[in-house]
């Protein structure tokens, strides 16, 4: 239990140990800064919903936890998605009823907040806080397609929308003959430069500062687009496809990968609240289905499209652009 993760606000004090445990009762309580009446009510709740593990007055956290709810392991952390969910994101769906009669986003009337990456990036606190949410968000889809993809046969990926490079270091770490370029705007670059030096892959990982808006993407034998289109409509959606085709060379390989919603609309409850959430933040951006993402796929001219499950709410669409005979 970290000082800093799911128990721990900005004023509790960190934990010596506290991602190795146990820790008592009444420790837990001083150290978090807890109400000894809210304590023990609110510890116990953890340990129904499994996030902690009992003995007797002690806690600790449970496997699962150990690894996707400490700060101290930040390759796996998820926690930061949990805090920008919190609080940037909770006050948008307080205008649920809003949005749905009105079809407007409601992030200016909440928090007078802006959907421009541009002026998320411009501080750097914000920026940290929204690159820790987006690594949680996208380490499911990323532990899973390391394995689910045909790797072997391409030499070179560039991520666009990279962030800190969670899906690259991923990809690298399990096939040592891949190289990867992170595509970005330019104030990710130290955030994706130190984590990449972490991970022990600068020798491997490349940065190249751009915006997909106005700049052709890189080159590489594969391009993928995590949790990116979404955010888009359907015209800004069909323009990147054709970039990343115009980008790759004959035979390369374009995955995308998001929550994408079933074909029946009926069972992907995470890809529809998805639907829905962009809607309160962007202008016509949407979720989609794999159906309709092979759709724009052909339409940009990629061939033998297909759509895989990945992990949880997410799967991915591959297309490939043709061979030259």
């Amino acid at each position: 239990m970290g000082g800093e993760g799911p128990l721990g606000g900005r004023g509790a004090r960190p934990l010596h140990g506290a991602g190795r445990g146990p820790h008592a009762l009444d420790e837990l309580t001083a150290r978090l800064e807890l109400h000894p009446r809210a304590a023990r009510n609110f510890l116990d709740t953890l340990v129904a919903l499994r996030f902690l593990d009992r003995e007797g007055v002690h806690y600790r956290n449970t496997p699962v936890a150990s690894i996707f709810l400490d700060r101290g392991k930040p390759e796996t952390d998820v926690t930061g998605l949990l805090e920008i969910a919190g609080t940037w994101w909770y006050d948008s769906w307080r205008n649920l009823t809003k949005a749905l009669r009105t079809g407007e986003p409601q992030i200016d009337v909440t928090a007078g907040e802006s959907n421009s990456f541009e002026a998320l990036y411009a501080d750097p606190q914000r920026m940290e806080k929204f690159q820790r949410a987006m690594h949680g968000a996208s380490l499911g889809a990323t532990l899973a397609l390391v394995d689910e993809f045909p790797w072997s046969k391409y030499r070179t990926v560039a991520d666009i929308g990279s962030a800190s490079g969670t899906m690259l270091r991923g990809l690298l770490g399990r096939h040592a003959h891949l190289r990867g370029v992170g595509f970005d705007l330019p104030p990710l670059a130290p955030a994706f430069h130190r984590a990449a030096a972490r991970a022990g892959l600068s020798d491997r990982l490349t940065f190249s500062a751009g915006d997909f808006f106005t700049d052709p993407l890189p080159s590489a034998d594969v391009l993928s687009f995590g949790h990116i289109l979404h955010d888009w409509d359907l015209t800004t959606k069909r323009m990147l496809l054709a970039k990343a085709f115009d980008a790759l060379p004959p035979g390369g390989a374009v995955i995308v990968y998001d929550a994408m919603i079933d074909p029946g609309r009926s069972e992907n409850v995470f890809g529809l609240l998805l639907s829905l959430h962009v809607m309160m933040e962007n202008p016509k951006a949407f979720a989609y289905t794999g159906a309709e993402c092979l759709g724009w796929l052909a339409d940009a001219g990629f061939c033998d499209g297909c759509v895989a499950h990945l992990s949880g709410p997410e799967s991915m669409a591959i297309g490939f652009k043709p061979s030259t005979a």
